[in-house]
């Protein structure tokens, strides 16, 4: 039996080594980040994306990623580079408001390095482990985080068209001097003509053929450069799109006076600072509309991971998919996001290309905030803390192994079950054999019995 366990043992260890060895060599890998935002997971199904098939063909598709709450632009583009839940990185909005210092954020008031330096962005930490990274608009990028910036980054500037994004892209990691190994890349579609004509319209379809063209030509300025086959490519977004209606609109005016509070954020969840008793103003909220939750801070679902934060207000209001708050009036808006992020509407896709990813490989889900650990595996960084987890994303890497820990378990216990048996079977054949050695020993005993007579 101990050498049956000393094999076993040794099986087990061969096999659990093989599982989790990596074989990647980070010291040359380039690895490019780009958003497209708003690009809803099932907007794959309404255009054909010929370049972006290109990629999902010999890459990774990630059909659904399910973002962090809110789902909004900011917040989940932090949390796709920093691996944490908005409460934990501290960006839990598009705008915010501290009390304590009277400072406020907002999408065109959002550099000041305050609102940010609660999580390391991933361009801060690979500067600060001896690499050079570049941002292309990507949120974030054009602040002093941390005392840091990235080596090369652009101002944000909507008017600046993908291409010229791009071309800076090429630029930084084709620079002879100083070349970059990470680099972010973000456009605004087709989050702005869901916004504008929503997710159902002929505008946002004829919106997916530019973003496809525009994924063509980052294709095409890849492989002219000789790029295409070395820069591992990461396609992603940072929430869907809802459609709305001016028929599923909730008006407060209706339900509370203004002078009562004061609204941080918009629709469809507001964040509400009670300017009365808080009490008060969520009695009045809590009976408004039936299409609207009201939650006391600390009575925020916990699966939200939205209420450990001190930027997060002491009342938060959260429409149903498709419904719109407003204090009154109408709405001017056909598409939204921001709603639970449990929503199918509210998730992106992700699609991964490279020497690093697997070839024609799918899988259902995995989370944004996972997204960060595998960025850092690929290019050899050593984490900050984060709310990831890179065993739900290890399956996306050539390198490594998808059998998962249940997995494991089973071929362990299956392979101990198959030893077991041989061993019985082995067992069994020596017990049948041994009879007719203990016959063999009766007949010497008899034998020598009989030793007396014959003297």
């Amino acid at each position: 039996m101990s050498i049956f366990w000393i094999y076993f043992m040794l099986f087990v260890s061969a096999f659990l080594e093989c599982l989790c060895s990596s074989t990647t060599n980070n010291s040359d890998v380039k690895l490019l980040l780009v958003s497209f935002d708003g690009f809803r997971a099932s907007y794959l199904e309404l255009y054909a994306f010929p370049n972006l098939q290109k990629m999902i063909t010999s890459g990774t598709l990630v059909k659904h990623v399910n973002n962090v709450f809110v789902t909004k632009t900011f917040p989940n583009h932090y949390s796709i580079v920093t691996g944490r839940f908005a409460e934990s990185h501290g960006v839990v909005a598009n705008t915010m408001y501290d009390t304590a210092t009277n400072k406020s954020f907002s999408t065109f008031e959002d550099k000041d390095p305050f609102w940010w330096n609660e999580a390391t962005p991933i361009w801060v930490t690979n500067q600060q482990q001896g690499h050079k990274s570049g941002g292309a608009m990507w949120p974030g990028t054009d602040v002093f985080i941390h005392n840091t910036t990235p080596s090369y980054y652009l101002n944000y500037n909507y008017s600046t068209p993908f291409s010229k994004r791009v071309d800076h892209i090429i630029e930084w990691f084709t620079n002879s001097t100083g070349p970059i190994n990470f680099g972010t890349l973000y456009w605004e579609e087709p989050d702005s003509t869901g916004h504008r004509s929503g997710p159902d319209s002929k505008e946002l379809k004829n919106k997916l053929k530019e973003v496809d063209n525009n994924i063509g030509y980052l294709i095409d300025q890849l492989q002219k450069t000789g790029l295409w086959n070395t820069v591992n490519i990461i396609i992603t977004s940072d929430h869907g799109m809802a459609q709305c209606s001016d028929k599923k609109v909730i008006q407060l005016d209706n339900c509370i006076g203004r002078g009562n509070y004061t609204r941080v954020t918009n629709s469809p969840v507001a964040a509400i600072l009670p300017l009365s008793d808080v009490n008060y103003v969520y009695k009045l909220l809590s009976n408004c509309d039936t299409h609207m939750k009201v939650y006391l801070k600390e009575d925020i679902p916990d699966r939200f991971h939205y209420k450990h934060n001190k930027r997060i207000q002491p009342i938060l209001l959260v429409a149903d998919e498709g419904w719109t708050i407003v204090q009154n009036g109408s709405i001017t808006q056909l598409g939204d996001h921001g709603y639970d992020n449990a929503l199918p509407s509210m998730h992106p896709l992700l699609v991964a290309y490279g020497p690093v990813f697997k070839r024609g490989y799918k899988i259902n889900s995995i989370n944004n905030i996972d997204i960060y650990p595998l960025m850092c595996r690929v290019l050899g960084l050593k984490e900050e803390p984060n709310n990831g987890t890179f065993g739900n994303v290890r399956c996306l890497l050539a390198s490594e192994s998808c059998v998962g820990l249940p997995d494991v378990i089973g071929i362990v216990i299956g392979s101990l079950m198959i030893l077991i048996t041989v061993l019985c079977l082995l067992i069994l054949l020596k017990k049948r054999a041994t009879p007719r050695r203990a016959f063999a020993r009766l007949q010497l005993q008899d034998d020598d019995d009989d030793d007396p007579l014959i003297d």
